[in-house]
């Protein structure tokens, strides 16, 4: 079955944050890291994968990427804080 991956990249601890959503966390996480895709993440250097959620379908996933972005930057930085404390990079831990 698939799954759908809604995820927070930040660039530094409390630095620039993205959210996005994929149906290959390691491929997008990847294409990130290696800037193969122009815009937001390349040009700020958001490349470190702070935070994800795991979703049986692309609707629901699609939802939450939207509830995230409308939600206020310390409600990311508490979800990242709460599951990653240390703000390590999660990337490896995927693979």
């Amino acid at each position: 079955m698939k799954q759908y991956y809604v995820y927070i990249l930040f660039s530094e601890k409390n630095g620039t944050l993205y959210i996005g959503v994929t149906s290959n966390l390691v491929k997008r996480i990847y294409e990130h890291k290696q800037k193969l895709v122009d815009g937001f993440t390349k040009k700020y250097n958001v490349d470190k994968l702070g935070y994800f959620e795991i979703y049986k379908s692309i609707e629901q996933a699609i939802e939450r990427e939207k509830q995230l972005k409308a939600g206020s930057r310390q409600k990311k930085i508490d979800l990242i804080e709460k599951e990653n404390p240390g703000w390590k990079d999660l990337y490896n831990s995927i693979l």
